[in-house]
């Protein structure tokens, strides 16, 4: 196993894994069930191999102000912030459908957890993993919590300083060495020039033995095979079924063809990356043949004459002495009479 690797269920995403990409639904099921388990669906014909929630506990986690505070506007579903979560969000009996779905289609599934509360409820339901988001990287007490777990952490970035994620994992890591860091731009959409990806190359030289990826915010597909090349082996994408409906993140995430282009690309661009290796393919070598290059006789010559220059022709097909060779054959003496156009071999000279 490479020393870089993280093992979620029977996946093992290393250096040279496919790509493991999670199709984040948030909210987007819009606190309906049958609309949760067609994006499940959904997903898995797409190709991702993970699907993943939010949970929160909202009364704990949010001030009695914020949680009370006016929230009337077309992607509302309550009149206050904290109502229009509570009827987001999923409990016991929807978490408990689910789970068993994404068993029975082969998903893995899992949950951001934004409190302790809610990390504690996820645990209820044995998850593969534990998602971190960017605003709890600091939030020592909630990732030694769930550090604990023993789970997989998988921890967006967004906001946070090279310095930040040093110290997030010195935290994490005497608990838990399952960890994986996403980079991450916490703007939705995120614009091409704020995606930073060459931050993925500085993650995986300041943290040789964990595994790095990107939670995309792109408006997209293109990013995530970029990502790739650069070392990123997670790509969490938001993920919908119709990017009209009512909510804040549907006009950034995907819907499911994009979703599968997405995971196509990235199947192919691992294909396509192959050997560090050059050498001529055999696939490759009727086409160099056809319009490589042999040495030939220019003209009719006799047995004993001594090769010129003016003897010698280059011309396609290829797959006789190639002209790099062209020095090699001045001065040699054909043992044998050769026609124009003969395709000069070793055994046409003496010596």
């Amino acid at each position: 196993m490479n020393k870089r690797s993280l093992k979620v269920n029977d996946r093992v995403i290393d250096d040279h894994s496919e790509c493991y990409v999670i199709a984040e639904i948030g909210h987007n099921h819009q606190g309906e069930l049958e609309k949760a388990t067609e994006l499940f669906r959904a997903a898995k014909l797409a190709g991702v191999q993970a699907v993943k929630l939010q949970k929160r506990d909202n009364e704990s986690l949010f001030t009695k102000a914020a949680y009370e505070r006016p929230y009337e506007n077309e992607n509302s579903y309550g009149l206050t912030y904290g109502k229009h979560r509570e009827f987001l969000e999923f409990g016991r009996e929807e978490y408990k459908v689910l789970t068993q779905l994404a068993l029975d289609l082969g998903l893995d599934f899992f949950s951001t957890a934004f409190d302790i509360p809610s990390a504690d409820f996820l645990m209820d339901f044995d998850p593969p993993a534990f998602k971190i988001a960017s605003g709890d990287l600091k939030n020592f007490p909630l990732l030694a919590h769930v550090a604990r777990f023993g789970k997989p952490m998988i921890i967006s970035t967004g906001g946070g300083s090279l310095e930040d994620i040093k110290s997030t994992y010195d935290h994490i890591r005497p608990i838990n060495d399952r960890i994986c860091f996403l980079q991450c731009t916490a703007t939705y959409p995120t614009e091409a020039c704020d995606l930073n990806l060459r931050v993925i190359e500085t993650l995986r030289s300041e943290f040789p033995e964990v595994v790095v990826g990107l939670s995309d915010h792109y408006n997209g597909i293109s990013m995530a095979p970029a990502a790739y090349v650069l070392g990123a082996r997670v790509i969490e994408k938001h993920f919908t079924l119709n990017h009209t409906w009512k909510g804040t993140d549907h006009a950034l995430s995907l819907e499911p063809i994009g979703m599968h282009k997405m995971v196509r690309d990235l199947q192919r661009l691992r294909a396509a990356l192959g050997s560090p290796d050059k050498a001529c393919l055999d696939i490759e070598k009727p086409a160099i043949t056809k319009m490589g290059k042999s040495l030939f006789a220019g003209r009719e010559l006799p047995a004993g004459h001594t090769l010129t220059r003016a003897d010698i022709a280059i011309k396609s097909p290829g797959g006789g002495i190639p002209p790099s060779e062209f020095e090699v054959l001045v001065g040699k003496t054909l043992k044998i009479p050769v026609a124009a156009d003969h395709t000069f071999s070793p055994n046409d000279f003496a010596g």
